[in-house]
C-alpha cells in the first residue's frame, strides 16, 4: 500500500455487475493494465481514478459515471472503519495538530 494499510473500506458486491464475477475480474484487470503505466498524481490521476475506471468498465450498479469525487463521497458515507485503530490512524494526527493550535491560541490570547 502506497500510504500504509487501509483504515476504511466500502464493501462492493459482484452481484451489482452485469455479467457477474467474470465481468468484475475482467474490468479490474483492464483497469490495472491501464494504470500500470500511469504516474501517480495525488490530485488528478490517483488510486481513486484507477478504481473509478474499473467501476465504469464493469458498469457497477448500472452506472458508468464513477469518478474520484463520487468515490470519496461513497467512502465517507458508506465506508466502514477497519476498527478503532483505523479511525485513530485516520484522525488522531489531525486532532493532535488542532489541539496544539487551539492550546497555543488560548495560551497567547
Amino acid at each position: 500500500m502506497g500510504f500504509g494499510w487501509p483504515t476504511m473500506y466500502w464493501q462492493l458486491s459482484p452481484d451489482k455487475v452485469p455479467g457477474g464475477i467474470e465481468a468484475w475480474d475482467r474490468a479490474v484487470k483492464e483497469a490495472s493494465d491501464e494504470y500500470r503505466s500511469h504516474t501517480h498524481n495525488i490530485f488528478c490521476d490517483n488510486c481513486h481514478s484507477h478504481v473509478a475506471l474499473a467501476l465504469n468498465t464493469m458498469q457497477y450498479n448500472n452506472k458508468s459515471n464513477w469518478n474520484m469525487v463520487h468515490l470519496a463521497a461513497m467512502m465517507t458515507f458508506r465506508g466502514k472503519w477497519v476498527g478503532i485503530t483505523g479511525f485513530l490512524h485516520q484522525y488522531l494526527p489531525f486532532m493532535i495538530v488542532v489541539g496544539l493550535l487551539v492550546g497555543t491560541a488560548v495560551i497567547f490570547s
